[in-house]
Order: structure tokens, then C-alpha cells, then sequence
């Protein structure tokens, strides 16, 4: 065809095509010698921040090396650049000896003080449930109820084999007419008097018939002597009226035994006391007891165990014994129980009245009999 080219065929190629690969070629050579002037950084040898900073380079577009693909062979085979120049070691500051550690004293102290307190912890822990199981455990009496010795409807306490107890009666117009050195010679030691009461329904006030007549020859007859009386308060100031009408007929008489407060409820009847509450009675006692003791009288409370369980709960344990005593603000019993070789009082008591049929020279009706125990 007129004008056409006339081509040559090298290696498969065209005279053409030939010369665009030499024309290629050249140009890869010259940008391979423009490159390799610049030293390539130890670590990012193929940046293009390292080109500039080494071959102080204008900008330009980064490109890609096309000698990269045998570089990364080459690493591959182990012949790194890296390699070829190896990191410095990073240098660390020498240590220095230095003197040992002082230890605080205040964390020794202060853990001295954690087991300190831990111990009295624990021991006041031990002592609290010790004397809990000590409160539950049952009552024991002070006397040793062995030591008690009968001779017919008398009793006696013995310390060392000695009798160290004391015989007494309680009395009221019940009886009658009383010889009263009678009365001493057969052997009884003190007599309690009941000076009067308190109507169970109607509330009045009423002196025993016999009070003065009975006092007066107990005490002629050199009976130590005591005076009783039967209470059905409902409040602390009937308490109070009750106290004051007691000494106002004792008028000033001199006593060697108690001033009782005897509070019962009345046996096969209703009484108008006989559903005072806990409280209230409690409230009574002390009432009367403070008044009497106000004038210089000794007191003392009376009653049997359902009597006196009125004032505190009574279980048999020395829980319960305490309160009780702590109740009637540490003031002793008169302890009324009837049929027993000895009491079983699970409380404190000062005088055991252990019957009511007793028979005693100079009384003609049966009467109440009572042992005072010796201080425990």
C-alpha cells in the first residue's frame, strides 16, 4: 500500500514497538540512577520524605518503585536492608544503689492496734455469750438445804452443826387472845404482827383488831418483832396512803424485824386487785417501801411463787432470779410455801414460811411458822 510504513520485526516485535520499550526502558533507567543518588532511611527506605530529606529533591508525586517487588524478595530471602543496618540498642540510665526502704512506724503501730482491737473483739464476744449461757443456766440457792433439820412441825438451820436460824409465828386477830411469854418459852424467836389491810372490794382501809395488843405482848415477852400488811392497791398513791396509815399506827414503835408489803390475790373470790397489771404492782411496792423506809423502817415483800411471779416472770434460771431481785429494787422475800422438806424457791430468800398448821404454846388455833434463814 503507497505510504505505509515498512516494519521490522525483532524478537516478535514490530520496528515500531521496539522502539517504544527502548523509549520505556530509558526512562525507568534515568529515574532509577535519580533515586539511587539519595541514601534511603534506615527504617522507610521508600518514602518520599526520604527522597527530599537526602537528595534534598523538589516535591514531587511519590511513585512507585518498580524495584520494590525484588526488594521485598530479597528481604524475603534475607538479604534485608534492615539487616544491613541494625537498630542501635536503646540505652538505659545506670542503676545507682540506693539506701534500703525505711518501714513506717505507723503502719506498724497502726496494725498492732487492728489486732488489738481484733482480740478484745473476740474476748468481749466470748465473755457476752459466756455469761448469756451463765443467765440461762438454772438457779442455785446460797444454802445448802441439807443443813436443814426437823424436829416435828421445827426447823432448824444448821452452820457447823450449830443451829444458826431463828423461829418465828405470824399472827393476826385471827388467832385471839395470845400469851405471849408462852409464846417465848416455847422456843419461838420473833413474831410478825399484821397491823392491817385493805378491803379486797370495797378499798377501805381497817386496822387489825388485835395489833396493838399483839405487838405490845410480843414485844413485853422479848420477841424480836415485825408488822405485816395486806395490800390490794391499784396505784402508787394507794401504796403511798396504805404506808402512811402503817406508820401512822406504829407511831414511831421501834422494830427489830421488816415492814412487810404483802400483795396477794384473793383465793376462790374476786378481788379488786387481782388483774393489776406487772407494772402497776411493781409500782405499789416500791411506793409503800419507799415511804416506809423513809421513816427508818426496814422492808421486805411476801408472797408465794404465784404471788411474787406477779412482779417478774419467774423460769427457775438466775436470769430470772436476778430480775426478780433487781424488780423489787433489792428488798428480801418472805417466801410462802407449804409441804416441802425445803424450799424451792428458784429466787433469793431472807424467811421461809413453810406452814400454816403449826401448833405453839400460848395460841390456840393452828398458826403460820416460819424459819429466818441466816445471812447468806
Amino acid at each position: 500500500m503507497q505510504g505505509a510504513v515498512d516494519l521490522f520485526f525483532v524478537d516478535g516485535l514490530s520496528v515500531p514497538e521496539c522502539e517504544v520499550a527502548v523509549i520505556c526502558y530509558d526512562s525507568a533507567m534515568q529515574r532509577r540512577r535519580n533515586t539511587s543518588a539519595a541514601p534511603r532511611s534506615r527504617y522507610y527506605p521508600d518514602t518520599y520524605a526520604d527522597q527530599r530529606r537526602h537528595a534534598g529533591t523538589s516535591a514531587q508525586q511519590p511513585y512507585r518503585d518498580t524495584a520494590r517487588p525484588r526488594q521485598r524478595a530479597a528481604n524475603a530471602s534475607g538479604a534485608s536492608r534492615r539487616a544491613a543496618a541494625p537498630r542501635q540498642a536503646r540505652r538505659y540510665p545506670a542503676a545507682t544503689a540506693q539506701s534500703p526502704r525505711k518501714r513506717s512506724p505507723f503502719k506498724f503501730f497502726a496494725f498492732l492496734a487492728v489486732l488489738v482491737v481484733l482480740a478484745l473483739t473476740i474476748g468481749l464476744g466470748a465473755s457476752h455469750l459466756a455469761s448469756e449461757e451463765s443467765a440461762r443456766s438454772p438457779y442455785e440457792s446460797s444454802y445448802d438445804w441439807s443443813n436443814l433439820q426437823w424436829n416435828g412441825d421445827r426447823v432448824s438451820y444448821l452452820q457447823d452443826g450449830k443451829v444458826a436460824s431463828r423461829l418465828g409465828v405470824d399472827v393476826s386477830d385471827h388467832q385471839g387472845a395470845i400469851d405471849w411469854n408462852a409464846v417465848d418459852s416455847d422456843g419461838i424467836d420473833f413474831a410478825m404482827i399484821r397491823l392491817g389491810n385493805r378491803g379486797y372490794t370495797e378499798g377501805g382501809l381497817s386496822l387489825d383488831e388485835r395489833f396493838n395488843a399483839n405487838l405490845n405482848g410480843a414485844q413485853a415477852a422479848e420477841l424480836d418483832t415485825g408488822v405485816y400488811f395486806f395490800s390490794q392497791a391499784l396505784t402508787a398513791d394507794e401504796a403511798r396512803e396504805e404506808a402512811e396509815f402503817v406508820l401512822e399506827n406504829l407511831d414511831g414503835r421501834n422494830l427489830q424485824m421488816p415492814v412487810v408489803f404483802d400483795h396477794e390475790t384473793i383465793a376462790g373470790k374476786s378481788g379488786r386487785a387481782d388483774n393489776i397489771s406487772g407494772d402497776a404492782l411493781v409500782e405499789c411496792a416500791t411506793a409503800f417501801c419507799e415511804v416506809v423506809e423513809a421513816a427508818g423502817y426496814e422492808t421486805m415483800v411476801y408472797g408465794n411463787r404465784k404471788d411474787l411471779s406477779r412482779f417478774s416472770p419467774i423460769d427457775g434460771s438466775k436470769a430470772s432470779a436476778s430480775t426478780l431481785a433487781e424488780t423489787l429494787g433489792g428488798r428480801s422475800v418472805w417466801f410462802a410455801e407449804y409441804g416441802d422438806p425445803a424450799p424451792t424457791a428458784p429466787f433469793d430468800i431472807a424467811i421461809w414460811q413453810y406452814a400454816d398448821d403449826g401448833h405453839v404454846a400460848g395460841i390456840d388455833t393452828a398458826v403460820d411458822m416460819n424459819i429466818q434463814l441466816p445471812q447468806a
